[in-house]
């Protein structure tokens, strides 16, 4: 049910992307490409991980992309899940919860102390999962961002 991903996996993973992004109400920044995707996941240096999640089938219902963070104050490194995503029709069936159990399996093997992620304050489904599985909210943290034009006037471009 839950592998790595393969380059065969990049156009399923690609989709479903895009259906997150249109879930989180903000497709118009879902810009990446089949290609971007593919020279993160296995180019010469790749610094992104995916696992997929498959049905009976053997198709790809969801995904889990992620690298590796670090805490300074733990001294290790640790996983930040970029996208976790279930399609609605394979929702129910634990491939959520695989994914996530894969990655803290991951975290445990490897020594990394953290797994973390964000989560759209009004996806309360999604929050009352990840809190079922005993995640808690880091509410002190607010997130920052720098892009587009904000990012290049910053780069003193």
């Amino acid at each position: 049910m839950i592998r790595p991903a393969t380059p065969a996996d990049i156009p399923a993973i690609h989709t479903l992307i895009r259906e997150l992004a249109e879930y989180e109400r903000a497709l118009k920044e879902a810009k990446a490409t089949e290609e971007q995707l593919h020279e993160a996941l296995f180019g010469s240096h790749p610094a992104v991980y995916a696992h997929v999640a498959t049905d009976s089938t053997d198709s790809v219902v969801g995904y889990a992309i992620w690298f590796l963070n670090f805490s300074t104050w733990r001294g290790v490194h640790g996983i930040y899940l970029e996208d976790l995503y279930v399609r609605p029709m394979a929702r129910g069936g634990g491939h959520g919860k695989a994914l996530l159990t894969e990655l803290a399996r991951i975290c445990v093997e490897r020594g990394y102390q953290r797994l973390e992620w964000s989560v759209l304050n009004w996806n309360t489904p999604a929050i009352d999962f990840y809190q079922a599985l005993g995640a808690h909210p880091q509410d002190e943290w607010t997130v920052y961002r720098l892009t587009d034009e904000a990012l290049t006037k910053a780069s003193g471009a």
